[in-house]
């Protein structure tokens, strides 16, 4: 009897709607944060996003909007440091003392909800074969939220990404241009740990990205070919999950690797 592929399968159907949907925030707000030298903040979001995920366990609520709450909360607080590479430093350190604080609140939420072990590992590492109706409605209102801020912010963004005291000079205010970047970006972390989890969220919100951005693409090229690269890994990893019984988060994070690779080659061998 023949296999019948991964698409005869409602819940199959649903994981590759949701990494359709993730992966248009992943390629589009990873590489701004990568653009605004903010790798730290990316890969600390979704952690942060875990110890509200983990109350939310705790107070029977769903794991999602506990995820959102806490990372908006994180982003909030990241932003009230200063822009530009004068004040990397406090904003790394920063970030840090959030991320610390909030993994040991999210630890004694579970210990509390005494329900480490199974839904740890849900939180750390997804649930992307689980996603239920409601959840993808609720992932395509994040969606919708993320790219439409994204639109009215692109291009003051980008401006204050590139040539912040120009910007400055000109009456647009980088730290709270930040602030409303990092709170797209709090909501964007949330969505994609549902797909590949709080721990390897980054490599899907990273990998693409720096691909992207080590070809110097232009802005709007570059934005696309990240949100395509995005999509590559999270569609590439369930086909392969599918076919191998190799959890999805191990593709996805082995592929943001190899596409960076790719980019390099593809640089040396253009110069």
């Amino acid at each position: 009897m023949s296999d019948p592929g991964p698409f005869a399968f409602p819940f199959m159907q649903h994981a590759f709607l949701g990494c359709f949907l993730v992966s248009l925030l992943a390629g589009s707000l990873g590489w701004f944060m990568l653009l605004r030298r903010q790798a730290f903040a990316a890969h600390a979001l979704p952690h942060i996003g875990f110890s509200g995920a983990a109350a939310a366990v705790w107070l029977h609520l769903p794991p999602l909007t506990g995820m959102m709450a806490a990372s908006m909360m994180g982003g909030l607080f990241m932003g009230q440091t200063g822009q530009g590479r004068e004040h990397s430093a406090q904003r790394d350190t920063m970030t840090g003392l959030i991320l610390a604080a909030s993994l040991g609140i999210g630890v004694w939420c579970l210990h509390e909800a005494n329900e480490a072990s199974s839904q740890a590992t849900t939180l750390l590492f997804g649930d992307v074969l689980g996603l239920d109706g409601t959840t993808l409605s609720l992932l395509a209102g994040l969606v919708a939220v993320c790219l439409a801020g994204l639109a009215i912010l692109w291009r003051p963004l980008l401006f204050v990404s590139l040539t912040p005291s120009l910007a400055e000079s000109q009456g647009l205010s980088p730290a709270r241009l930040g602030q409303l970047f990092l709170l797209l970006a709090a909501l964007a972390s949330a969505a994609c740990a549902e797909i590949a989890g709080a721990l390897l969220c980054f490599s899907l919100m990273i990998g693409p990205a720096a691909a992207a951005l080590k070809l110097g693409l232009p802005p709007a090229r570059g934005i696309a070919c990240s949100v395509l690269g995005a999509l590559l890994l999270s569609w590439g990893g369930l086909l392969l999950s599918w076919y191998s019984d190799i959890p999805l988060p191990f593709w996805i994070s082995l592929g943001g690797v190899s596409l960076y690779l790719l980019a390099s080659l593809i640089q040396r061998q253009a110069r």
